[in-house]
């Protein structure tokens, strides 16, 4: 028996379909059909003739076209989608046939007439993915035509598209006759688009709900000062797209994309969202937000509240890991203030280094804010942790580095904070510094870290309990980002209220996650003491001694006498007990 030999070649394969063909027919069926039949007759069916192509088969409202040469295939393809558009400027927007093109070039098999193989598989993809009145080619199609054909190509970047393994490099023709596009300068500041949602619910009433939700959380973000957000407007112009999110940076000029979905179930709805790098296309999170559907607009407050509240310190995280990456000589005040960022929160230990970055940086740029703020607060940690080698200089030097900050905030929540915290902690009025961090939450509610600097005040201020429920919602914010030990707040909080077994356990996980900061050894050794574990008391003041040469400090910050005698007497019985 003889094997049936299996015809070959390589051909150009052009694709085509009516975009919104269902709501045609749907709207007026006949009408539809008449004039389909005679574009059809009067331009396609002739300029396929006319570049040698030939019609392998046709559907209701699409067409399969062979070409022997890519040139003729896409020549075909922008001259028909021209005159269409031509033919449509007289034609009432509801009734305007246009058409998507995808055209792909590669094996295919031949029999009876027909054509099989990915290379059609292709062009049907590239298709699907076109918006209407466009043409889609693939990498090797754009290679052959560039320079052959009066049109410019915009690169689309690699696509993943069902059914085909590997992913496609897209290339969009431009019909306008203009040049390429160019990507788009990044802003100076760290920028970022939000795509519209998916909705995957299968249920077109909940596309309002997924609309909203992106709008939300554009709004969130806008209120991060550091940030440049793309506007609604011009983000949703990817709407109902296959994107890539490199693509989508370049448009844009955005560093960062978010992208999500939106799936209902019953009277539950599923949120999921994550943040790609473009440049990588490197996913740095992502997560899921479930509800009930009852209440629309809480629930879109509340999940647009923790996406924003996590994006902001992983955004800080990622220009940290970029400013790394991209190693420059001239080394700019704000790389300095990254780099410092990473060092001010890996360790207590570190934190001289970062204030000698953040004293480079404002060498260079006297005025910039966050570099001021960054110092003041390096300055008192290192008094309060006692690592100072001139105290008084020190808390000195923090003050006037709080203050100029104040002075280039203007309303940027990250600077208002770190100076409140800065000259609470050297003495000025508490009540003004927590009215300073109000103001800082006022403008952005969502951000992490002040409220987490506001338990900071709290307990300072004499009030553990509220201490405790402004740093839980920070940890709420942002569950997974480390940007400020809060186990140190909520056992300091639970030994102010005499709550000693429950602060105990907080300050040894405390201590754990950062063995060089010596206030969870402070507070835990008191805590030892005053329940009469002195040989425990005294091995942590022996732990103590190793990280700071200052055992007992001064304690001014507490502002309540009661609070700060409980402390220091503790410490003095755990530090008389070791001598």
């Amino acid at each position: 028996m003889t094997k049936e030999r299996v015809e070959r070649r390589l051909a150009a394969i052009l694709a085509a379909d009516v975009a919104g063909y269902s709501r045609l027919m749907g709207e007026d069926e006949d009408g539809t059909l008449v004039r389909l039949k005679a574009l059809r007759r009067e331009l396609i069916d002739p300029k396929i003739a006319e570049h040698r192509g030939r019609i392998v088969k046709t559907t209701g409202d699409g067409l399969l076209v062979e070409f022997p040469s890519v040139v003729g295939a896409v020549r075909c393809a922008v001259e028909v989608q021209r005159s269409i558009a031509e033919r449509n400027v007289s034609v009432a927007t509801e009734r305007c046939i246009e058409f998507r093109i995808g055209i792909h070039q590669g094996d295919v098999i031949a029999e009876d007439g027909d054509i099989f193989g990915d290379g059609v598989n292709i062009a049907a993809r590239l298709e699907a993915l076109a918006e209407p009145g466009g043409i889609y080619v693939s990498d090797r199609v754009q290679s052959d035509a560039a320079g052959r054909i009066d049109i410019a190509f915009d690169d689309l970047g690699p696509q993943q598209v069902k059914n085909i393994a590997r992913p496609v490099h897209v290339y969009r023709a431009r019909l306008d006759k203009s040049r390429a596009s160019a990507p788009l300068a990044l802003p100076d500041k760290p920028s970022i688009a939000v795509l519209p949602f998916q909705n995957i619910s299968g249920d077109p009433e909940q596309e309002y709900f997924a609309d909203g939700m992106v709008e939300e959380i554009i709004t969130a973000l806008s209120r991060i000062r550091w940030l440049f957000v793309i506007a609604r407007n011009s983000s949703f112009t990817y709407k109902g797209q296959a994107v890539d999110v490199k693509r989508v940076g370049r448009e844009l000029g955005v560093r960062y994309v978010l992208e999500g979905s939106v799936r209902k179930g019953g009277n539950r709805v599923r949120i999921t969202a994550q943040l790609i790098e473009a440049e990588t296309g490197a996913h740095l999170w992502a997560d899921h937000f479930d509800g009930a559907i009852e209440d629309v607009f809480d629930l879109q407050d509340r999940v647009a509240s923790s996406v924003a509240g996590v994006i902001e310190p992983t955004l800080h995280a990622a220009e940290i890991a970029r400013s790394a990456r991209h190693a420059d000589p001239e080394v700019t005040a704000h790389d300095l203030f990254l780099r410092s960022h990473a060092m001010f929160f890996s360790s207590a230990r570190r934190i001289p280094e970062a204030l000698e970055l953040m004293e480079q940086a404002i060498a260079q740029e006297p005025n910039y804010g966050p570099a001021l703020a960054r110092a003041a607060v390096c300055c008192f940690r290192m008094h309060l942790d006692g690592r100072a080698k001139n105290p008084d200089a020190t808390a000195w030097k923090g003050i006037d580095f709080a203050r100029r900050a104040l002075e280039a905030a203007q309303d940027d929540p990250m600077m208002l904070i770190s100076a409140a915290t800065t000259l609470a902690y050297f003495g000025e009025d508490i009540g003004a510094m927590q009215a300073l961090i109000d103001r800082a939450l006022a403008l952005n509610p969502n951000f992490a870290i002040g409220w987490h600097a506001r338990g900071v005040l709290m307990n300072w201020a004499g009030q553990p309990d509220r201490a405790v429920e402004d740093v839980e919602k920070a940890a709420r914010l942002s569950p997974q980002i480390r940007f400020g030990n809060s186990n140190i707040q909520l056992g300091l909080a639970d030994f102010l209220a005499r709550r000693f077994d429950e602060a105990i356990p907080k300050l040894l996980v405390a201590i754990q996650e950062d063995p060089s900061h010596p206030m969870p050894l402070r507070v835990l050794a008191a805590c030892y003491a005053h329940q009469g574990r002195l040989e425990e008391a005294r091995n942590i003041v022996a732990r103590l001694r190793a990280t700071t040469p200052v055992v007992i400090p001064d304690a001014s910050f507490l502002r309540d006498p009661a609070h700060r005698e409980l402390f220091l007497s503790g410490l003095r019985m755990a530090a008389g007990e070791a001598e």
